[in-house]
């Protein structure tokens, strides 16, 4: 390999460290993206110096055990191997690359001229919706954190500004999704994440019915106590006593009611168990 090195130029040299640096960061090139200048998909100089010197990449990648491939068809170069660092994904970033994988296997199957697919951002929270992956709506931080990880491994561009986010926002859906996972497997996780949601749900209305029937007792007992109407003598004493002492009935409640609601409020939610890329 250093032969191979020293017969480039200096500037060769430099860009081919840049090349390996990249592919370690992003795992994927793409032959062509999406340029928002230019409003067109442009080729990717990067992706043909690739392929230029794609055996001795091959060769560099291989003596730490990973494999570089390249699928024409597709337009990519990729990385593979078991000895590749993967990094842990936003639960919300995997919601989306599942659906986002549904979307682009339905509209290939359609007899694509491409293999970029343009999806909207509604037929996205409509497969949300559809496979109830979500309960409560995500933030806007949570959504733009989500699709910056599918960018930057080369899933996804957004055709629009993220921060004017809606309804109609276009996303383009690159090939490199069709090599990440399989569409057997996409369902079987999609089954797995609407089930964590509905034992979610279940949990949280038992959790309100609890509350609610908590709240019932109380009030039932309250009432008992002003039916009586009256308390002995000694119970008086008690009270004129505690009251000398700076203790009251209302301070037991409030104290009471604090460390209920801290309890109440301490329910852990349920784990993540994202793929890994």
């Amino acid at each position: 390999m250093l032969p191979y090195i020293n017969e480039l130029s200096q500037e060769e040299q430099e860009k081919l460290q840049e090349m390996i640096r990249r592919l370690f960061r992003q795992t994927f090139l793409l032959e062509r993206k999406y340029d928002k200048k230019a409003g067109r998909m442009v080729a990717d100089k990067d992706f043909y110096f690739a392929d230029r010197h794609m055996d001795f990449l091959k060769d560099y990648f291989a003596a730490a055990g990973i494999c570089l491939e390249q699928n024409t068809e597709l337009g990519t170069i990729y990385l593979t191997g078991e000895t590749t660092m993967g990094e842990r994904i936003p639960k919300l970033a995997t919601i989306y690359l599942l659906l986002l994988k549904l979307i682009y296997d339905e509209q290939m199957a359609a007899v694509s001229s491409s293999v970029n697919i343009v999806t909207t951002f509604g037929e996205l929270n409509g497969k949300v919706g559809e496979f109830r992956l979500s309960r409560s709506l995500s933030s806007l931080t949570e959504i733009k954190r989500a699709f910056a990880f599918l960018k930057r491994y080369q899933m996804v561009e957004l055709m629009d500004a993220l921060d004017e986010l809606g309804e109609n926002t276009r996303i383009i859906i690159y090939p490199c999704i069709n090599l990440v996972l399989m569409r057997e497997d996409v369902l079987k996780l999609l089954q797995s994440f609407g089930e964590d949601g509905d034992e979610e749900g279940k949990a949280e209305e038992e959790d309100i019915i609890g509350e609610e029937d908590s709240i019932d007792e109380e009030a039932g007992a309250e009432e008992e106590i002003g039916m009586d109407g009256e308390v002995n003598g000694d119970e008086e004493d008690t009270l004129e006593g505690d009251k000398a002492d700076g203790n009251t009935a209302d301070d037991d409640s409030t104290a009471f009611g604090t460390a209920d609601s801290g309890a109440a409020g301490g329910n852990a939610s349920a784990g993540e168990q994202p793929p890994v890329l």
